[in-house]
């Protein structure tokens, strides 16, 4: 072997020797292993990717029992938090309302039993407003700009949704799907007939007043009682045409808002007046020291009442002339001014005060004197007859029933009037619940997917793990066999060169070999 050449080998071996403790990671190994494992992992996917919604299914069934639908309110105050009545409105719990899940259950021959199974199952998440999600989001935007204190805004932004998206989980109640869905749509119908009549019409008023058993009073006291009604009576009709602006009138009952305020006019006016007059002249009275001792408390404390109200109004005539308006300088040409004393929000509430004291003071003033004239007229005559206290008692019977009959006039039409008008679009079921195959099937899945895809992940990375690690081992290996084999073919070289030398050497020894002394001889 030439010099050069054996040079070359041995700087070979020296640099294979350097690589002997190195890491050889090839390419071609790893996707070879990646074939070879690829159909076990795909295997494992599949069966992943069945066991574990059917898993869902068997072990969290009741997770996937859930039914929803979609609420909206719509009326003034809502956005505030306010029922149509003004008071705090808590969705939640009028929702669940026993006596709608009862109403419910009773409709569809369900026991009674269901109804606090039922009511823990129905839950709800409002939207948030068009209008809070745009202050949000431009405070958000400012404060990812570095302004902290639209930080601070965007946690002070306050909203009331309007929007509901209602969850009835049926899992404890027992039923199937469709009974569920049924009960639950029905529910949500039986709402709306409590809204109305919680928020609609006052009812109370009304039923009080036909409970009321006149009899037990006096006749004048029984006046008084009539007479109290109509005013509440009328002063609830005039709210509700106040916020009227359609000039409703019932279907039911033929009414508008100002022919029921005529009746209890011409009811206080004619019939009231004419029974009370009649009382009066004639004394008619079932106990007349009684009557007259009640007369003289009603005195008394109507006179307080009056008292009161003279007071707070010569508070409120010296506040006004003493409060000094707003000025409003207004500039014009050639340096001329003008100024405008205008009144503010203080000025406009103290002259509303005033006048409602001055009203006040003048009929407790023709309270007072009514009484008074009852009083004197029953110390200076005689009682009635029986012939007249009968005439009283079957003019009060029949004023009576006049009243009833107008407060359930009152009654037909108000309702009506919340119903078809006033809130008619307070509360609606945007989107009713459903069922289906389909839809359940949906359910699983996306409950499920989040575990789904973590378990593929981690089964993914295990066979790139796995490929990877025996990619390293089996290339590595390899290299070893392969260098084993080279260096078992260099030490047979190196010894077959080893031996020629030898073969050559012994020649070469043989060919110069000098005869001997005895060779000679």
């Amino acid at each position: 072997m030439a010099k050069k050449e054996e040079q070359y080998v041995n700087i070979l071996l020296k640099n294979e020797e350097e690589k002997e403790n190195e890491i050889i990671i090839s390419f071609s190994a790893f996707f070879v292993q990646l074939k070879r494992f690829f159909i076990f992992w795909l295997v494992a996917a599949v069966i992943v990717g069945l066991l574990i919604p059917t898993g869902s299914v068997v072990f969290a069934a009741d997770e996937h029992k859930n039914l929803t639908a979609v609420i909206s309110f719509n009326y003034d105050g809502v956005e505030n938090g306010y029922a149509p009545d003004g008071s705090n409105f808590d969705v939640l719990s009028s929702l669940k309302n026993p006596s709608v899940i009862e109403s419910t259950l009773t409709s569809m021959n369900e026991s009674l039993e269901l109804l606090e199974s039922v009511r823990q199952g129905i839950s709800l998440k409002g939207s948030i407003p068009e209008d809070a999600a745009d202050k949000i989001t431009m405070y958000k935007n400012i404060y990812e700009q570095g302004n902290l204190a639209a930080g601070e805004k965007m946690l002070e932004v306050k909203y009331f949704p309007t929007k509901y998206t209602v969850t009835f989980n049926y899992a404890k109640t027992g039923l199937k799907a469709e009974k569920a869905v049924e009960l639950f749509n029905l529910l949500l119908e039986k709402y709306h007939t409590h809204f109305l009549e919680t928020y609609g019409f006052n009812q109370a008023l009304g039923s009080a007043v036909t409970a009321l058993d006149y009899t037990t009073y006096d006749y004048a006291q029984a006046v008084d009682v009539f007479s109290s009604t109509l005013d509440m009576l009328e002063e609830y009709i005039r709210n509700l045409s106040a916020d009227d602006v359609t000039r409703f009138r019932a279907n039911s009952t033929g009414y508008s808002f100002s022919d029921l305020s005529e009746s209890i006019d011409t009811i206080q006016q004619v019939d009231l007046d004419l029974i009370s007059s009649y009382i009066t002249v004639n004394n008619v009275t079932k106990d007349k020291n009684t009557l007259i001792d009640y007369y003289n408390y009603r005195i008394e404390n109507l006179t307080r009442q009056k008292t009161v109200a003279e007071e707070s109004l010569a508070e409120l005539n010296a506040s006004i002339a003493q409060y000094e308006k707003n000025t409003i300088i207004i500039y014009g040409e050639n340096q001329d001014t003008s100024e405008y004393a205008q009144a503010s929000a203080t000025y406009d509430e103290m002259f509303k005060r005033k006048i409602d004291a001055q009203k006040t003071v003048s009929t407790r003033t023709q309270q007072i004197n009514e009484l008074q004239t009852r009083v004197n007229a029953l110390k200076g005559k005689t009682t009635a007859s029986k012939d007249k206290v009968e005439k009283v008692e079957a003019d009060l019977a029949a004023l009576n029933e006049k009243v009833n009959n107008l407060l359930n006039e009152t009654n037909l039409t108000a309702n009506e009037y919340y119903e078809t008008v006033y809130l008619a679009n307070a509360y609606n079921v945007l989107v009713p619940a459903s069922t289906s195959a389909l839809r359940t099937t949906k359910s699983v899945i996306n409950s499920s997917m989040e575990t789904l895809l973590i378990a593929e992940a981690l089964l993914a990375v295990v066979y790139l793990a796995v490929s990877f690690v025996l990619s390293i081992i089996y290339e590595n290996r390899a290299r070893k066999e392969a260098l084993e084999i080279v260096e078992h073919a260099e030490n047979a070289e190196k010894k077959s060169d080893t031996e020629i030398k030898e073969d050559l050497h012994q020649e070469e020894t043989e060919e110069i070999h000098i005869p001997s002394i005895n060779d000679v001889e």
